[in-house]
C-alpha cells in the first residue's frame, strides 16, 4: 500500500539539513546544529528576520532514544521567533529531571511499541519546545502544535500528558498521551514538508478562497476559525486522524495499560473514528479542488480510513 504522506526527506531537497548550503554549513561547522530549522524558516518566511541568528541564543539538551538524538530547546524564546509562529505568550519551562524522564519515556514508547511512527519523527522532528503560558496571561493553554514555517520544531505543553485531542482530558498524566502528541506533530511537519514539495491541491487553490467544511465537534469552542476549516486543513486532519487511530488501536491491544489509560484512550478512538469518516466524505465531495497527485492522495486516505 501506498502511503498517504512523505516518509523520507530527500538527499539534496530544501528540507535536506546535511545539504551544501552556505549558511547550513556555516551553522554546522559552528556546532549550532540545533539553529538549523531556523534557516529554512527564514527562507520560507521571506519577511528578512535572521531567524537563525536569532536560534543560536537558545541552548539545548540532547534527548536520545534509540540511537536518535532531538535537540530539547532551552533558555529564553526569542521574541522575533515567538511573534512568528504565535508563542507570544508562552515561554519554554524550566527543564527538569522529571520532565526529562517523562519526554524519554514517551519517545521509547513510540520507538518500541510504533517503530513507523518513531521513524516519522526520526526523519521530521529535531526540535522540541516544552512551553508554558507566561504568568499572568489568562486563556487556554495549547496541547501541541507545530508550524509549517517553522520544519522540523515541535511545541507540546504540559497538558499534552493529560488531554488527548479533541476532547479526551485525564487528570492523570502518562507518557503515552504524551507520545501520542509527540506522533501528532511529527506527522504534521511531514504532510506540510509533503505540500511544500509536491502538488497537492489544484492550480490556482487558496486557503483564503477555499471552501469551508463544517466542524461540529468544534461548535462548543465558540471560535469561527474552528468551527470551519479550509480544505487544506482539513486534509492536514484526516491524514492526522489515520496515523492516531493506528496508535490507539496498537496501544488498545496491549496489555500494559493502566485503566485509566485504557479509558481515555478507548474514548478518544471512539471519537476519532467518526470525525475521520466524516472529513473523508466531505473532502471526497471536494476532489476539484486536488491536483491529480492529491487525488491520489485521496484514494489512498479512503483506503486507509476503511481499515480503521
Amino acid at each position: 500500500m501506498k502511503t498517504t504522506i512523505a516518509t523520507r526527506v530527500p538527499a539534496g531537497s530544501f528540507f535536506d539539513l546535511g545539504r551544501k548550503d552556505p549558511d547550513l554549513i556555516h551553522l554546522r561547522e559552528e556546532g549550532a546544529e540545533s539553529a538549523l530549522p531556523f534557516v529554512l524558516m527564514e527562507r520560507l518566511v521571506k519577511s528578512g528576520t535572521p531567524y537563525a541568528e536569532h536560534a543560536r541564543s537558545l541552548r539545548s539538551d540532547n534527548v536520545s532514544v534509540a540511537g536518535v538524538s532531538f535537540d530539547w530547546l532551552d533558555s529564553e524564546l526569542p521574541g522575533e521567533i515567538a511573534d512568528e509562529i504565535n508563542l507570544a505568550d508562552y515561554e519554554i519551562i524550566e527543564h527538569t529531571d522529571e520532565r526529562r524522564e517523562a519526554l524519554t519515556r514517551a519517545l521509547d514508547r513510540l520507538s518500541l511499541v510504533h517503530p513507523e511512527g518513531f521513524a516519522r519523527m526520526r526523519e521530521f522532528v529535531r526540535g522540541l519546545l516544552w512551553v508554558g503560558l507566561k504568568s499572568g496571561v489568562r486563556t487556554s493553554s495549547l496541547t501541541s502544535s507545530s508550524d509549517p514555517a517553522l520544519p522540523y520544531v515541535i511545541v507540546f505543553s504540559e497538558k499534552a500528558r493529560h488531554h488527548i485531542p479533541p476532547n479526551t482530558v485525564s487528570e492523570q498524566p502518562s507518557s503515552l498521551f504524551l507520545a501520542e502528541n509527540l506522533l501528532h506533530e511529527g506527522t504534521h511537519q511531514s504532510i506540510s514538508f509533503h505540500i511544500l514539495q509536491n502538488q497537492v491541491f489544484a492550480d490556482g487553490y487558496s486557503s483564503q478562497t477555499s471552501p469551508k467544511i463544517e466542524i461540529a465537534w468544534r461548535a462548543a469552542q465558540g471560535v469561527a476559525r474552528n468551527q470551519f476549516w479550509e480544505i487544506d486543513r482539513a486534509f492536514h486532519a484526516t491524514c492526522v486522524y489515520n496515523q492516531l487511530l493506528r496508535f490507539r488501536q496498537t496501544e488498545l491491544n496491549r496489555d500494559d495499560l493502566t485503566p485509566n489509560e485504557r479509558a481515555s484512550l478507548q474514548s478518544a478512538y471512539d471519537e476519532g473514528l467518526p470525525a475521520v469518516r466524516y472529513l473523508m466524505r466531505e473532502l471526497e465531495l471536494l476532489r476539484q479542488h486536488f491536483s491529480p497527485h492529491g487525488a491520489e492522495l485521496l484514494a489512498d486516505l479512503r483506503h486507509q480510513t476503511d481499515q480503521l
